[in-house]
């Protein structure tokens, strides 16, 4: 028998979908076969952890600006007539959109390798 260069081995199980992924991803890279591709990800590869937490108060903060425009714009659509505190609050609402947005902009993405 061989003495292998490299004799450890491990099992990996995937799902269709992954394994067409894999497949695909093999084939775009040009490696002769997967573990050529496998490895080469285990040794140079990164790897992203993504933190939604910020990206979901930046949506609730968007959401209830957005309520409350729609509020405005349904009296405004019930009465017939647009009142000078509507506009003043329209233009707060407006600029703390802006404000959410470039606070989301801001921030520098996290990368872990």
């Amino acid at each position: 028998m061989e003495k292998r260069k490299r004799s450890n081995q491990i099992i990996l199980r995937l799902s269709d979908d992954e394994k067409y992924v894999l497949d695909a991803k093999c084939k775009n890279a040009e490696y002769k076969n997967k573990n050529d591709y496998l490895r080469y990800l285990i040794l140079y590869g990164y790897t992203y952890f993504v933190d939604y937490s910020e990206l979901h108060d930046y949506n609730v903060n968007l959401s209830r600006i957005s309520k409350s425009l729609n509020q405005i714009a349904a009296r405004i659509s019930a009465t017939c007539n647009i009142y000078q505190d509507d506009i003043e609050e329209v233009k707060e609402l407006m600029k703390q959109v802006w404000r959410t947005h470039e606070s989301m902009l801001s921030k520098k993405p996290y990368r872990k390798h």
